[in-house]
């Protein structure tokens, strides 16, 4: 800060222009100035100086001794700013950093982190995961994927994903007591996290509002993806987003008895800060999401039709 009072950067910046093209008016041209506005410059930092750095002559300047000694050293120290900004502009467009709930991280995205890397060989990933709604201000994240309602000012949003959940279970589990065919049969099982309020919003969508698991035991496991990998090991039914289960669905490990889905508003998003929009590794996640996810809605700021 000190520098900056003693020494006037931006007259130093004009200087380096009118020294190079020897000319106040082509100087302007580049730096987008009047002639003006640049013959102003160079005589604050003459001023600040103590001596002339040009000659003026008709229709031509010349460097005074003061000026040739100062111009290549100004584009010297030019040359190395810019290699440094540069540089560390580079290793930015090289790193897209993620910041993403740990289930969609498990479930969805690191299953075609390798495609979106093939598709942008020169983009790195660093992907942090929690649940936590950061402050994009205060982090390193370029763009997070967050599960809510989308209302977060001052961020852009494409919906992602809808947020749905239901009871989903082991197949073993459900033949250990003759088979799962109304909704309180659930209730014959242990109740994966039984305080999570997706519990009560589904029931009450089954048509049986009155169901109370306030005296249940059950364990909070932190992530829905570690929930599920205990009901996959036949430890009780977890409440789970089925988009993300579809494949173990397939293979036998875990079924979804009923049709019925939960809907508590919140779903996932992709979302980064507004003034970042342009940046091409965001524009680039975002296309990769809009050619892999069916559901992704590039101009949407809520979800589609049946969310």
């Amino acid at each position: 800060m000190k520098m900056a009072r003693q020494f006037p950067l931006n007259a130093l910046r004009v200087f380096e222009a009118v020294a190079r093209h020897m000319s106040f008016t082509r100087a302007g041209e580049e730096l987008g100035m009047t002639q003006t506005a640049v013959s102003y410059q160079i005589k604050l930092l003459e001023e600040n100086i103590g001596e002339p750095l040009f000659l003026r002559r008709p229709r031509q300047i010349t460097l005074t001794d003061t000026g040739a000694r100062l111009a290549p050293k100004v584009a010297d120290a030019f040359r190395t700013l810019h290699e440094a900004v540069a540089g560390v502009r580079k290793s930015s467009e090289e790193m897209l950093n993620i910041h993403c709930t740990a289930t969609f991280a498990a479930r969805w995205l690191a299953r075609h982190l390798g495609s979106f890397q093939l598709e942008n060989p020169t983009i790195a990933v660093r992907l942090d995961t929690s649940n936590t709604v950061i402050d994009f201000a205060r982090t390193e994240a370029d763009l997070a994927i967050r599960w809510g309602k989308g209302d977060w000012p001052g961020l852009r949003r494409h919906f992602v994903m809808h947020g749905h959940f239901t009871p989903m279970l082991s197949p073993a589990l459900a033949e250990s007591i003759g088979g799962i065919t109304k909704p309180e049969d659930l209730l014959k099982l242990r109740i994966i996290d039984p305080r999570d309020p997706w519990w009560k919003a589904w029931f009450l969508a089954a048509g049986i509002p009155d169901v109370d698991l306030a005296d249940r035991k059950g364990n909070k496991l932190g992530a829905q993806a570690f929930e599920a990998a205990a009901a996959i090991a036949g430890h009780g039914v977890a409440i789970l987003t089925p988009e993300f289960y579809t494949d173990d669905v397939a293979l036998g490990h875990l079924m979804q008895p009923f049709d019925i889905l939960g809907d508590d508003g919140g779903h996932y998003w992709l979302v980064y800060p507004e003034a970042r929009r342009n940046a091409p590794k965001i524009r680039a996640f975002r296309e990769f999401l809009r050619k892999t996810m069916p559901t992704f809605d590039l101009e949407g700021q809520k979800p589609m039709s049946g969310a």
